[in-house]
């Protein structure tokens, strides 16, 4: 009979590993089972995101340019705070606008090849982890700010309108640029959790501001305890030692 199986042949054979396509040998490995939504696509751009974070860009900037290295000034962060103490406006502009495009690119990307809420913003908290603990300076780094305002910038730019007079106000009212950085990022998690809770964003992304809220303020624990004991020294983009 017609496409009757023949003996000797292995059709009535049960299933096997080998029988299974990549994509469903992968999903039996237990720590993807966890995550099945998962890619290596989505694991890749989550480990781009952490190394496009950790490029030191005030570090990268002072060399190319002959400018001191942000780290013997001031706090020794890397950021554009501290890149202003040591280069100079103009390119503490520059290095703060990279600080940001670290964390925008790798998220575009990410939206861009369609990766699910969850890995965007897996992605977005990569990013400011790297910015913050970069693996080409030993862990050290900057405080996140920036590129966790890139990461933003895709996920919800709304949240950064709105977050910013928050921002820049607590700057101008105290001078303290600590103080406008920690409740600008607690300012982004609540109208991050509105927006969640109207439906203008999915879930994970209020995992991602939490999350990087969490960086931001980690990173900034020797300001909080100055602000605490009311020892935080204010801004000033002369004076060597702030932070």
């Amino acid at each position: 009979m017609v496409g009757a199986p023949r003996p000797g042949r292995n059709s009535d054979r049960p299933a096997t590993v080998a029988d299974a396509s990549p994509a469903s040998r992968c999903a039996g490995v237990p720590i993807l089972r966890a995550v099945p939504n998962f890619a290596l696509v989505d694991v890749a751009l989550i480990a781009l995101g952490y190394l496009s974070g950790s490029l030191p860009m005030g570090v990268i900037v002072a060399r190319l340019t002959g400018a001191p290295d942000p780290r013997t000034v001031g706090s020794g962060r890397t950021g554009g705070t501290n890149a202003l103490r040591a280069m100079g406006a103009r390119r503490a502009v520059l290095v703060a606008t990279l600080d940001v495009l670290k964390g925008a690119l790798p998220v575009a990307t990410a939206v861009l090849l369609g990766l699910g809420a969850l890995s965007v913003a897996l992605v977005g908290i990569a990013a400011v982890l790297g910015a913050w603990a970069s693996v080409f300076l030993r862990f050290h780094g900057g405080r996140g700010v920036a590129t966790a305002i890139g990461a933003t910038a895709i996920i919800q730019p709304l949240a950064i309108l709105i977050a910013a007079p928050v921002f820049f106000g607590l700057i101008l009212l105290t001078r303290y640029v600590s103080l406008g950085s920690l409740l600008g990022v607690a300012a982004g998690v609540l109208v991050f959790a509105f927006f969640v809770w109207i439906g203008w964003n999915e879930p994970p992304a209020l995992l991602f501001a939490i999350v990087a809220a969490s960086l931001v303020w980690i990173a900034h624990r020797d300001n909080i305890d100055r602000l605490i004991k009311g020892r935080e020294r204010k801004f000033s983009p002369l004076a060597r030692g702030d932070d």
